[in-house]
């Protein structure tokens, strides 16, 4: 069966009082399945995420990292569960290396996803831990059938990954990728599954399976220790917060690139965007511009924030936000010098109850299947976050021992200026993170678009210097206006649509919520 579509595929928004949007359909039943039997929003997504570690290898794993903002009902949360460097790295461990390994077990930093399960589940969770890990169980253990865009991406991981310790073993049976609709069975999963839910997530960290990880590591000469697991601890944030059109944008605080997201909507809040169509060449032009200071800051200044010189609010103070718009010019497009975080393969999940809880929670193996590596015998693919540090000397976000790398990921969230909870969104995909948060923002709050318009509408992604890939569906008159402004842009066809990301949005409507899900993902947004 040939499942792609040379049309435009429209989906509805979804309006009910409870609500679960993810990049995956049994991910979003099992999120709202959680509901249905007495959860709540944070039941939901961590039931959502624990299924998208079986049914979405490609993103993400029980090897990941996660980040969470949460609204229970009166204030944010914020959850930063990002792992650290093994105490053995340094500068000079990676002597002899130009760049940081981006496969294999010297990618691999501490794995903190478990630990935001067990972090979100005992602070707002209704339901038994246990309870949480029934649907993706029963997937891993009796399988499912792949879908279009995974099996896509897991024929690349394939190619990439293939000879990486226990990948083919775990994901390849019968020697070669799944292909679309056909059943995958992960019963090794199952029983890692299991093991976390029964010990409440202290097998992972400080049991029998840190002691498989370590083994593994040991056996490959890598760094990471039973020491290194046992001393991981998510850590509990305020969110940091802009000012954007009579609402406050927030997002985590570094090790991740949600600074990135703040700055440029900071900047574009210094600007008047022209009162014309969302897609037009005066406002995509600010848009672009603003994004390109912001990722010049992010590059230069973010690391792990106990190495960073120039704290978050410096960068975000009206007299730097001030100086930073003058440096637009409405005339031509600027070329600031700024880099662009590394693709890769994410998982974003968005949920909302009847109580007003809402939850934006993002998790990551970072690029496609992580490491690559997969602790034999358990079905734990591991992160590769590693790659996120840089070796120069004496940037925040160099190297280092127990330290945490840059991140990519990251959740997003709107508030009315006294707190009321609006909007609840994300945006995975790498480069793609932090300029989607611009770009749904832009959408949903300077011109009132619902959800669903703003996961639908034509994306751009700055690239580097003067370049931006832009996707085909943007008018042509738009993409010719970019260009005479000096904007080099690349369009790219529907099926290279991975790079613009897949996004998902939960937006309060009334005393109930309308939500939206991605096109470019095999996702859905469901609600009772």
């Amino acid at each position: 069966m040939r499942f792609q579509n040379p049309f435009t595929s429209r989906r509805s928004p979804v309006l009910a009082d409870n609500v679960v949007a993810t990049s995956h359909p049994l991910a979003a039943q099992a999120g709202l399945d959680a509901m249905a039997r007495g959860g709540n929003a944070v039941d939901a997504a961590l039931a959502a995420a624990i299924t998208l570690t079986v049914v979405e290898p490609t993103g993400n794993g029980v090897g990941s990292d996660a980040f969470a903002i949460v609204h229970d009902g009166r204030r944010l949360h914020g959850l930063n569960a990002s792992g650290r460097a093994p105490a053995a790295w340094s500068p000079e461990y990676f002597i002899g290396h130009d760049a940081m390994p981006a496969v294999g077990w010297d990618s691999v930093t501490t794995p903190g996803a478990v630990s935001a399960w067990v972090a979100l589940s005992k602070r707002f969770g209704a339901l038994p831990f246990e309870r949480l890990f029934e649907r993706a169980v029963v997937l891993a253990e009796e399988g499912f059938l792949v879908s279009p865009v995974i099996a896509t991406l897991w024929a690349n991981g394939a190619n990439r990954l293939g000879d990486q310790p226990g990948f083919a073993g775990a994901f390849l049976p019968d020697g070669r990728p799944p292909r679309a609709g056909e059943r995958f069975r992960h019963p090794a999963l199952a029983d890692t599954l299991r093991h976390i839910a029964e010990s409440g997530g202290e097998a992972f960290y400080r049991g029998r399976l840190a002691r498989r990880i370590a083994g593994a590591a040991r056996e490959h000469g890598a760094a990471l220790t039973e020491a290194d697991l046992a001393g991981h601890r998510p850590e509990w944030v305020d969110t940091l917060a802009v000012r954007y059109r009579g609402r406050q944008a927030h997002e985590l605080p570094p090790n991740g690139q949600g600074l990135a997201a703040l700055i440029a909507l900071g900047i574009l809040e210094r600007t008047e965007m022209p009162e014309v169509a969302p897609d037009s060449v005066p406002g995509l032009h600010l848009q672009i511009e603003a994004m390109k200071l912001a990722l010049a800051d992010t590059q230069a200044y973010v690391g792990d924030p106990a190495a960073m010189t120039v704290p978050p609010e410096t960068l975000l103070g009206p007299t730097y936000l001030d100086r930073r718009a003058t440096q637009i010019d409405r005339r031509v497009a600027g070329d600031p010098g700024y880099g662009v975080p590394s693709p890769g393969g994410t998982v974003y999940l968005t949920t909302a109850d009847a109580e007003g809880r809402m939850v934006s929670f993002i998790q990551s193996n970072f690029l496609g299947f992580g490491s690559g590596v997969v602790v034999p015998g358990t079905g734990i693919s591991l992160q590769n976050r590693g790659a996120g540090f840089v070796l120069t000397p004496g940037h925040p976000n160099q190297v280092g021992s127990r330290k945490r790398p840059f991140h990519t990921i990251i959740p997003g969230f709107l508030t009315h200026p006294d707190g009321t909870p609006l909007t609840s969104y994300g945006v995975m995909g790498g480069p793609m993170q932090a300029q989607g948060h611009v770009q749904m923002a832009v959408r949903l709050v300077d011109f009132d678009q619902s959800p669903q318009t703003a996961c639908d509408a034509p994306r751009w992604r700055v690239l580097g210097g003067r370049q931006v890939a832009v996707e085909a569906t943007l008018p042509q008159r738009t993409v010719r206006g970019l260009t005479e402004l000096g904007h080099e842009l690349s369009v790219e066809a529907p099926e290279a649509a991975f790079g613009f990301g897949g996004a998902q949005i939960i937006q309060r409507l009334g005393d109930g919520y309308v939500a939206g899900s991605d096109p470019r993902k095999d996702g859905q947004a469901v609600g009772f």
